[in-house]
C-alpha cells in the first residue's frame, strides 16, 4: 500500500446557518453559528487518512488559537504533521460559510496558506506507490514543484482546480487525474454549463481541454453522480439519493477517498465508485473535516 500526501491548505470554517442566502446588501437573521475544521488540502488529508490509508499533509498554520486548534484536531486523525509549519507572521486560513437548505456560499482568507513553497513540498520523499494531491488554496508555483517530485518518483498525480483558476504554466501536464465540479470545468473549458448538464455536454467540455489519452478527468455533479472520461471513453457514477445537510467539503471527501483507494492499488473506475459513496455518507453530517466517513462506513453501502 502506498501512501496519500496532499500539499494544500487547512483552514477553520466559520459556519453561520439561515433560513436563506442574503441577496446582494441585504442582512438575513442567522440561526447559529458554529466552527468546524476545513481547508481543502486539510479535508482531502481526513478524508484519506479516516479511510485508513497513511496519510501525510504539508501545509502551513498561523501562530493564533485557530492554528492550535487544527493542529491537534488534525494529529487526532492520525495525519502525519512533519511538514505542517506554523507561519511567522500570517494569521490561519479561514473560510466563512454562509449555509442555507443544505447548500452553501463560501469566502476563503488564504492567510498562512499563501505562504506553502517548493521548499515545503520537498520535505518528504515520494515513491512509486503514492498518490500526490493538491488544490487551488495554495500557490500554484508550489503545486507544479511537488507535482514535478510526484513525478519524478513515479507516484499518481491527482489536482482539484478550486477554486477555479487559469492553469499555471507547465502544470496541466502533470497531472494525472483532473477532479473537478460542473461550475470548475465551465470556467476552464471557457462553456456555459448551468446548473445541471447533461452528461454529453460535461463530456464535450471535458473534451475541450484536449487531455492525454493517460489522463483521467473526473467530473462531480453531486446528488446526479460523476461522469469520468479516459482516454476518450466517458462512464457514468450514478449518484445515491441522500437527505442533505451540509454540502461543504463533499467533493474534498470524494478526492481523498480516491486518492485513498488508487494508493490500495485499486482500478481508475472501482476508485471513483468508493469515492462517490464516501462523499454521499459525508453531506449527511454538519461540517467539512468532521463529516467524512471511515472504511467500514463505506463499506456497509458498497
Amino acid at each position: 500500500m502506498g501512501r496519500v500526501i496532499v500539499a494544500g491548505s487547512i483552514n477553520m470554517d466559520v459556519v453561520a446557518t439561515a433560513v436563506r442566502h442574503p441577496r446582494v446588501g441585504e442582512t438575513v437573521a442567522g440561526q447559529s453559528v458554529m466552527y468546524f475544521p476545513g481547508g481543502k488540502g486539510a479535508n482531502q488529508a481526513v478524508s484519506s487518512a479516516k479511510l485508513g490509508t497513511p496519510t501525510a499533509l504539508i501545509g502551513r498554520l498561523g501562530r493564533d488559537a485557530f492554528g492550535e486548534q487544527l493542529r491537534a484536531f488534525l494529529a487526532s486523525q492520525g495525519i502525519d504533521l512533519a511538514a505542517v509549519k506554523d507561519s511567522a507572521s500570517a494569521s490561519t486560513g479561514t473560510a466563512i460559510i454562509t449555509l442555507a437548505n443544505a447548500d452553501n456560499t463560501i469566502v476563503v482568507i488564504p492567510g498562512s496558506n499563501a505562504e506553502v513553497s517548493s521548499d515545503d513540498v520537498g520535505q518528504i520523499a515520494l515513491t512509486a506507490d503514492d498518490v500526490a494531491v493538491s488544490q487551488f488554496e495554495i500557490p500554484q508555483a508550489t503545486i507544479v514543484a511537488f507535482f514535478q517530485r510526484a513525478k519524478a518518483a513515479g507516484a499518481t498525480t491527482i489536482l482539484n482546480p478550486a477554486p477555479a483558476s487559469a492553469f499555471a504554466s507547465g502544470l496541466y501536464p502533470l497531472i494525472d487525474i483532473l477532479v473537478l465540479n460542473e461550475t470548475e470545468l465551465g470556467f476552464l473549458a471557457g462553456v456555459e454549463l448551468g446548473d445541471a448538464p447533461t452528461p454529453q455536454q460535461v463530456v464535450d467540455a471535458v473534451r475541450t481541454l484536449e487531455p492525454r489519452p493517460d489522463q483521467t478527468v473526473c467530473v462531480t455533479l453531486g446528488k446526479r453522480g460523476a461522469v469520468a472520461v479516459t482516454a476518450g471513453e466517458a462512464s457514468l457514477v450514478a449518484g445515491r439519493a441522500v437527505k442533505a445537510v451540509d454540502t461543504t467539503g463533499a467533493g474534498d471527501c470524494f478526492v481523498g477517498a480516491l486518492a485513498a483507494r488508487l494508493s490500495q492499488g485499486a482500478a481508475i473506475a472501482d476508485a471513483i465508485g468508493y469515492a462517490n459513496v464516501a462523499a454521499s455518507i459525508s453531506v449527511q453530517r454538519m461540517g467539512a473535516g468532521p463529516s467524512m466517513p471511515t472504511a467500514e462506513e463505506v463499506r456497509a453501502l458498497l
